[in-house]
């Protein structure tokens, strides 16, 4: 029997005896992962568990986050990727150790004003959504606690320059958008250590992130499948540290500064079809 079958009794139940497990044991964790859930109405008394520092709601089927979710004023890990949310609640950004979210995977075409005001976030995904450049809030760079951001299977065509801001950014995932440029600060993310490009309509890059560690054992640089100009191309077939070595020449800033020039007013790559994205589907 699937779970969209499963009566809202029994689901209940199912989710019920987790969340009384967790009060009995005063277990600060808890695991509801696919358990069918469409609405945290499912979740009785839920947000009155103070206690809880690990919520994981995974592999269901909820489209809402109740604004109450602020009361788990010590939640710091909210897992609720692969999900059907198109939105999410202004009250997120207030709650003071949220230290992880994870909302890939689900059908979110905005984000809530203000959003950008977490206090102590570490790690955001928000891969394989439906955003883009224009529905950033205005604070979504102030986020100066972030390690990791993904942003991933989106639709974006350019990167706010306010992303220099995030200083202590040491992941950021681009991979699988539409982008057709970098702005240079990316170069001022001076701890970053990964960097996704791969897969979106990029000709060329800042000379900027030469400055940056990304040959280490530990760094890594994704940039496969862009329709690169032909000395970075080739640069490429040689090996990342090759394409790093290039951007730092003369001759490519000149290149860079051309195209830059020409590439706005010529004929941008075409973009990848994404009618068929599970996060476009509507239910």
């Amino acid at each position: 029997m699937s779970q969209s079958c499963i009566p809202v009794s029994a689901k209940m139940s199912k989710a019920k005896k987790v969340l009384d497990e967790a009060r009995e044991t005063h277990n600060p964790e808890l695991d509801l992962v696919d358990k069918g859930l469409s609405s945290f109405e499912e979740l009785p008394g839920l947000f009155n568990m103070s206690n809880i520092t690990r919520l994981t709601l995974s592999l269901n089927k909820i489209s809402v986050i109740s604004p109450g979710i602020a009361n788990l004023l010590n939640l710091e890990i909210l897992n609720l990727s692969n999900n059907q949310l198109t939105e999410l609640p202004v009250s997120l950004s207030s709650m003071p150790k949220l230290r992880i979210l994870n909302v890939s995977i689900n059908r979110l075409g905005n984000l809530p004003r203000g959003f950008g005001a977490f206090p102590v976030l570490e790690v955001l995904d928000l891969s394989y959504n439906n955003l883009n450049e224009q529905v950033l809030p205005g604070n979504f760079f102030g986020m100066e606690t972030l390690r990791a951001l993904y942003l991933g299977d989106n639709d974006f065509e350019y990167i706010p320059k306010e992303v220099g801001q995030l200083k202590n950014l040491q992941i950021l995932g681009l991979r699988d958008n539409d982008l057709l440029e970098l702005p240079r600060e990316v170069g001022d993310l001076v701890r970053l250590r990964e960097l996704h490009i791969q897969n979106n309509r990029l000709q060329v890059l800042p000379p900027e992130i030469a400055q940056l560690d990304l040959l280490s054992n530990k760094s890594v640089m994704k940039m496969e499948e862009n329709p690169w100009v032909n000395p970075i191309a080739e640069q490429y077939l040689l090996g990342i540290s090759h394409v790093i070595d290039y951007l730092k020449t003369e001759t490519y800033k000149i290149i860079y500064n051309r195209h830059l020039q020409a590439g706005r007013s010529g004929p941008p790559p075409p973009k990848a079809d994404k009618s068929k994205k599970a996060s476009r589907i509507r239910a």
